[in-house]
């Protein structure tokens, strides 16, 4: 009995890999590829944060500073504040000139329509209000 459990065993943990045989008997090397085995690839392909991983990563201290002070070197410089300040004001001068802006007829129509959208929801809201308490003070009071 146990004999034919490990057997069977064996066969069960034999189908999950691709050249193996079948409880059947036959070989399913063919029917391997169009069947995927749900296993994850067993080699990855390698990405710029892995090999520096690797290198970061040694046995002794003084290897894994300088390193680190590699990786300092190769990052360029930032301005100090003022400059990248100006940069900045600079920046946003370049964009608002891009600003296509509404004419006075523009702007005195957008705005009413803004005011009497306004209007419109403190009333409906405060209309709301008003009826919600009527009915509390109704129901309970």
């Amino acid at each position: 009995m146990t004999e034919e459990r490990g057997k069977r065993d064996d066969q069960s943990e034999d189908l999950s890999t691709p050249n193996s045989a079948t409880p059947d008997g036959a070989d399913s090397a063919g029917s391997a590829a169009a069947r995927p085995t749900g296993k994850k690839a067993a080699r990855r392909t390698r990405t710029a944060g892995d090999s520096a991983e690797k290198v970061s990563i040694t046995k002794s201290p003084s290897a894994r500073t300088s390193v680190a002070t590699r990786e300092k070197a190769r990052e360029p410089k930032r301005p100090n504040i003022f400059k990248r300040l100006i940069q900045f004001l600079r920046e946003v001068i370049a964009e608002l000139r891009k600003v296509i802006w509404p004419n006075r007829k523009q702007m005195i129509t957008y705005t009413s329509v803004v005011l009497v959208f306004v209007a419109f929801m403190v009333a409906f809201i405060s209309g709301l209000d008003l009826g919600f308490t009527q009915g509390i003070e109704w129901l309970f009071g």
